[in-house]
């Protein structure tokens, strides 16, 4: 149905536009000096719901706007089809690198402001540095792998699944309805699941931003945590088969 290019771009702009809305809300809420400092979970919920409605539609005329490759493998897993996962995979993966270089241009400022007393020719003196990974990738409140993976694969199930779902109500798909449902769907699965890791439920949503967090010279960053990186990529990708397997064989 998509042609092979317009899906690689197309997953490329989505999944870009998702990460900067994404680790844009999650700066503005954790960076001194934003003015979304501590506006909390509520609001951390709504901003990457939105990055998906926005994402999602921007990206649907081209390729689906998939923008996660837990859903691109539940529909591979559910049709058989899989020829073009890679390029979707592959789409996602650039887009999400994408987004979060340019939600780290957006707080430039307030990232280089992020060091004990403020950065030199600050006006801003006095606050302590915040953590920075937790702005681009997920960290768990409790490290336990085994229950953190089960997290993730619960609730990437309860996202996979209804996307699927989705495409069984007619006309939902042709009037654009079914994208901001997934947008609230997303929502929903932050405010209520997202509490014990921070819900990656997208493997490219939090290996590409991690990725970028290793590598940008970001002022008094830390560690990009890789051994426990695998757990929001493992997660997701196991949920997002199951979903197809379960999707497959109930409906």
């Amino acid at each position: 149905m998509y042609a092979n290019g317009d899906i690689f771009v197309g997953e490329i702009i989505g999944t870009a536009i998702l990460i900067l809305f994404g680790a844009g809300v999650c700066a503005a809420v954790t960076l001194n000096y934003s003015k979304a400092k501590s506006a909390g979970w509520i609001v951390i919920a709504f901003g990457w719901g939105f990055g998906v409605m926005a994402g999602a539609y921007t990206a649907a005329p081209l390729s689906g706007g998939h923008l996660n490759p837990a859903v691109t493998l539940g529909i591979a897993v559910d049709t058989g089809k899989w020829d073009k996962v890679w390029i979707y995979v592959a789409g996602q993966m650039v887009g999400a690198v994408v987004g979060a270089v340019l939600a780290y241009l957006a707080y430039f400022a307030q990232f280089h402001a992020n060091v004990p007393g403020g950065g030199k020719g600050s006006r801003l003196l006095g606050q302590g540095a915040t953590p920075t990974l937790g702005i681009f990738s997920t960290i768990p409140e409790i490290r336990n792998p085994v229950a953190n993976l089960v997290t993730e694969v619960i609730g990437t199930v309860a996202l996979v699944l209804p996307v699927l779902a989705f495409g069984l109500t007619e006309g939902l798909g042709e009037s654009g309805t079914q994208t901001l449902l997934v947008a609230f769907l997303v929502v929903g699965i932050g405010l209520s699941l997202g509490g014990p890791t921070g819900y990656a439920i997208n493997p490219a949503r939090d290996l590409g931003p991690r990725l970028v967090h290793q590598f940008l010279p970001i002022p008094n960053k830390g560690t990009s945590d890789w051994g426990y990186a695998w757990v929001p990529v493992a997660g997701p990708l196991i949920g997002g088969a199951l979903a197809g397997l379960l999707y497959n064989a109930a409906f």
